[in-house]
């Protein structure tokens, strides 16, 4: 069995990761297939094959995907991406967007009792962003981080459990499993199993929240354009600390939400996780393509 064959979907990100790190520092026209795959400690043939199993795209592919230039191009393609959603209807709760994904805002009463009460559950599971750190309540996912060789499951933990800090957390992987797998499986995307999902916050926070849940796969938007749909135009770095504090990391998209430059401005879990999971996506939009 080859290296690549071998690999994990964690270990696969591993690898990822230091991908990531290496195109950070080389242009997409500059990319050397050979140099790249020797920095990786791979053959040529190895990257490709981690690559296409990973996100379906050649490294050449992927290195432009996470390029500051794709996310300029997102955003001149779908500059009105939002009032496009909206028209079409995408903003309805049978299809916030391509997760097909139903949620519930807990009221303020909860919001400020800090979950008092309710009884949640958290665990993990292999993601192909790193391990999955998921909190839930009967409701549905409450929670969502990710776990790496910086950032340890408990630590990611903490940071979900703090915004329920009253709750009570007692942790099952088992259950856990069958509420990630689908989130991360574009093939079991569907209207008729929608992602659960439960949003706490203020009631700032839920809007924007809300709003990117409307930002379809593959497309971009910014935080002025937030501001703008959420009718707080003169909001917008109050809306960038709301993304930051987004809890359902993935599931509500605000890695799809970039500088006004295009540039992939901080993400709560790192910059680099922001880079992969525009570039997995690209090939999600590739192989719906084909």
């Amino acid at each position: 069995m080859n290296q690549v064959s071998a690999l994990s979907p964690e270990s696969d990100y591993d690898t990822i990761r230091a991908a990531i790190r290496y195109l950070s520092e080389t242009g997409a026209d500059e990319l050397n297939m050979p140099r790249f795959a020797r920095a990786l400690g791979l053959s040529e043939r190895q990257l490709t094959e981690l690559f296409r199993r990973w996100c379906g795209l050649s490294p050449k592919s992927f290195a432009q995907a996470v390029a500051l230039n794709h996310a300029k191009g997102l955003l001149r393609e779908k500059a009105s991406v939002l009032d496009t959603t909206y028209e079409v209807g995408l903003s309805s709760t049978s299809r916030l967007h391509d997760l097909f994904v139903t949620y519930e805002a807990m009221p303020p009463g909860v919001f400020r009792a800090g979950g008092a009460g309710i009884d949640m559950i958290w665990g993990v599971a292999p993601s192909p962003f790193g391990t999955a750190v998921v909190t839930a309540t009967e409701y549905g996912i409450s929670g969502l981080g990710f776990a790496d060789a910086e950032t340890s499951i408990e630590d990611a933990f903490t940071d979900l459990a703090e915004r329920w800090p009253n709750a009570r957390f007692s942790r099952d992987d088992a259950r856990v499993a069958p509420l990630v797998s689908p989130i991360f499986e574009p093939d079991r995307w569907a209207a008729d199993r929608p992602v659960r999902v439960v949003l706490i916050g203020t009631d700032f926070e839920v809007k924007v929240w809300e709003t990117l849940l409307t930002i379809p796969v593959g497309a971009a938007t910014t935080y002025a354009s937030v501001a703008n749909r959420i009718g707080r135009p003169k909001a917008s770095r109050a809306v960038g600390a709301a993304v930051g504090k987004n809890p359902i990391s993935f599931v509500v998209p605000c890695h799809r939400v970039v500088g006004s430059s295009g540039a992939l401005t901080g993400y709560h879990w790192g910059v680099p996780r922001k880079r992969a999971i525009l570039g997995w996506e690209a090939g999600v939009i590739s192989a719906g393509r084909s």
